[in-house]
């Protein structure tokens, strides 16, 4: 090592320079700071110790230059915040490091680590700071009115048995990448994964592993568990890679964030990194430095604090002109906008400030709506350019399916675009539709179990939501029952119709597609086996559902002006008066224009029609459990069907024009999709 610099306090985190390497952290309320430089990633102790002075600061940051190092170096901080608190105790990991290393002996709790020194710590490791070459692999750019999302897990994608990848491949990018062709081949346009940051698998119950990842540890370095091999610097490398040849494939990559707590939990959690700046630097916490909690995970970070929301608005920069990605959601998202005492914001600068950011202004926004404190703002979302995850949806038609009563007046506003749900008039640009999501049931389970079942979990089965609007149809989990299995193929068939055919950004659950089950478990977030992943034998795989997924999207791609979040149609009134579109909505029940909006009604059907001229589509909707006779308006040109939720194989259903255009017979709870012969021939499945 050569000549030790005074350094600068930008950029953050460790940085190659022209002469070695430059360090620099945000601490505060630091006394003492010291870097230790270490040569092997298990090493107990630095082989170099710099003290830091005041000529090493600058406000709140501390940094310093080191001539003669490069990438590659491993390295922590020793931080003294006061005179009773020894800095000798624990070695920080620098917030902004890129990559880590030490996983191999790293302990989660100080208590059962064996030695003084600093061998079952995490390290940073200096790397390079490249921008991704949006040159050679360009953003897709799908506009959202295009967008459909495949939430999924990186690991649990590829880590089965039958899914044909190397084993050193399994459950890493490198594995994701050879999975590119099936996710073409489904029609999405974007995959969602859940948390890639750097996160601590041994925050868990004994015995096993937090699979999820939301139990960040950094926010800035790729996760090392879902990289090929063991060197640190090939995080960056690996997961760049999945998302160049994303790129290539015209696939979008979003990635699931965790600004809103960390790993290190409550009082008694792990102090890695952000705990050891000092209270109130990085975390909501009372008058008596009691942790204030709306994650439901022990801590809750502050993001209305100037220093955290550099740190965020980093983090984000990072990943998305260093990495490469197209988009983020928001883990608890609105758990953001609160202030000190966790008073909610009205407008909070963290928003405001990743909107208006020049970098990060062609990247998409995504965010739950909803914290573990009781705060929902779907359609009041305290930001402009956010879509929210809609929970109403959701809860609405799986309730409408299940036969529920006081279902239909809700199922509509679902329908034509949560109207109800938005304040402002592109409600449908800005809902994201979901029937499932990693957090609950798979589709499979969700007509397959009354009750959640998650003692695998190892808590009692107190873990998880309770109030899943499942139904099992006479069995709880598989049977052999045909009447029953049927049931349960139409009713995930009409789920996903009820999704796909509403105006809205949709998203699907990895493996929804073929029948993907959990056993009934709704939190799977421990259960890094079988019960979390893809399924890859096709003995396991409902084939038959995976072509009508397709087919849906082609019919949601190829027919826009029905399905396209673009469109919302009023009544022919109002569209006339407007001088919106040529388009206008009719709603139907058994009768034509006589929907029946009662509480006990299970039946609904509406028309898109072109002025004057007659019905272009009708979509009939029958939540009864029996066949009931819907009378259809007169059409453009002839009726031909194109989905028909009742029978099973796809090539059942006839693309000729129905011999009878007066009525159709819908089965219980089935669902019927009529194109007139006009727009068919837009249509190529």
């Amino acid at each position: 090592m050569g000549k030790v610099k005074v350094g600068s306090a930008w950029p953050l985190g460790s940085s190659v320079t022209s002469n070695g390497v430059n360090f620099s952290i945000a601490a505060p309320h630091a006394k003492n700071v010291d870097l230790l430089i270490f040569q092997n990633k298990n090493d107990e102790y630095p082989i170099e110790t710099i003290s830091l002075d005041q000529k090493n600061r600058s406000g709140d940051y501390w940094h310093v230059e080191l001539e003669g190092l490069k990438e590659g170096i491993l390295y922590g901080y020793k931080i003294s915040i006061s005179k009773s608190e020894s800095k000798e105790d624990y070695l920080v990991l620098d917030p902004c490091a890129r990559a880590i290393t030490g996983w191999a002996k790293y302990i989660r709790n100080t208590k059962d680590r064996v030695s003084k020194g600093y061998g079952h710590f995490l390290k940073g490791v200096v790397t390079e700071r490249d921008y991704f070459d949006f040159q050679s692999h360009p953003r897709p750019k799908h506009e959202w009115n295009k967008t459909i999302i495949y939430e999924l897990h990186v690991g649990g994608f590829t880590k089965h048995p039958d899914s044909n990848i190397s084993d050193s491949k399994k459950g890493t990018y490198i594995g994701l990448i050879e999975k590119i062709p099936y996710l073409k081949s489904i029609g999405i346009t974007s995959i969602e994964l859940l948390p890639v940051f750097a996160f601590d698998s041994s925050d868990a119950p004994e015995g096993l592993e937090n699979y999820w990842g939301y139990s960040p540890i950094n926010w800035f370095t790729p996760h090392q568990g879902f990289v090929d091999g063991h060197d640190p610097l090939e995080a960056r490398k690996q997961f760049k890679h999945l998302v160049e040849v994303c790129h290539d494939n015209g696939l979008e990559v979003f990635i699931d964030v965790v600004y809103n707590h960390t790993t290190e939990g409550n009082k008694d959690g792990p102090r890695i990194s952000w705990k050891n700046f000092g209270p109130k630097t990085y975390y909501h916490q009372d008058e008596n430095e009691k942790y204030q909690d709306v994650s439901g995970c022990g801590n809750t970070i502050a993001a209305n604090r100037p220093l955290v929301r550099k740190l965020i608005l980093e983090s984000m920069r990072c990943w998305a002109i260093e990495l490469g990605v197209d988009g983020f959601r928001f883990d608890l998202g609105i758990a953001l906008s609160r202030g000190e005492n966790l008073t909610p914001l009205d407008v909070p600068p963290i928003f405001e400030e990743i909107e208006a950011d020049p970098k990060l202004s062609d990247v998409k926004l995504i965010s739950e709506p909803w914290d573990c404190g009781g705060l929902y703002k779907l359609g009041d979302f305290p930001a402009k350019k956010f879509r929210t995850w809609n929970g109403h949806f959701r809860d609405d038609i799986r309730r409408f399916w299940k036969g529920e009563k006081s279902t239909i007046w809700p199922l509509k506003d679902r329908l034509v675009g949560n109207k109800s749900l938005y304040s402002n008039n592109l409600a449908n640009l800005f809902s994201i539709n979901f029937i499932t999501s990693h957090d609950g049931f798979t589709l499979k389970d969700l007509v397959s179990f009354n009750k959640k079942h998650n003692l695998a979990n190892r808590e009692s089965n107190r873990d998880g939501e309770n109030h899943n609007n499942s139904c099992n149809y006479g069995v709880e989990g598989p049977t052999t029952n045909k009447e029953i299995n049927n049931l349960r193929q139409r009713q995930q068939r009409n789920l996903l119709s009820s999704l796909l055919f509403s105006p809205g950004i949709p998203m699907l659950l990895m493996g929804d597609e073929v029948g993907r089950s959990q056993g009934g478990n709704n939190n799977t977030w421990c259960q890094d086996n079988p019960l979390g992943w893809m399924t890859w034998n096709h003995k396991n795989c409902d084939q038959d559902l995976k072509e009508f997924v397709i087919k849906l999207i082609l019919l949601r791609k190829q027919l826009p002006e029905f399905f396209s979040p673009d469109f919302v149609y009023d009544s022919f009134k109002e569209n006339i008066k407007a001088k919106t579109s040529d388009f206008w909505i009719q709603w139907h029940g058994i009768k034509v224009n006589k929907p029946d909006w009662s509480d006990w009604s299970h039946t609904l059907g509406f028309s898109i029609n072109k002025k004057d001229e007659g019905s272009a589509m009708w979509l009939g909707l029958n939540a009864y459990k029996e066949t009931m006779l819907f009378e259809l308006p007169t059409p453009i040109s002839p009726w031909k069907k194109y989905i028909d939720t009742s029978l099973l194989k796809n090539k059942n259903v006839s693309r000729k024009p129905l011999a009878n255009q007066s009525n159709v017979r819908i089965e219980s709870n089935s669902l019927v999709l009529m194109v007139s012969s006009d727009y068919s021939r837009k249509i190529k499945l």
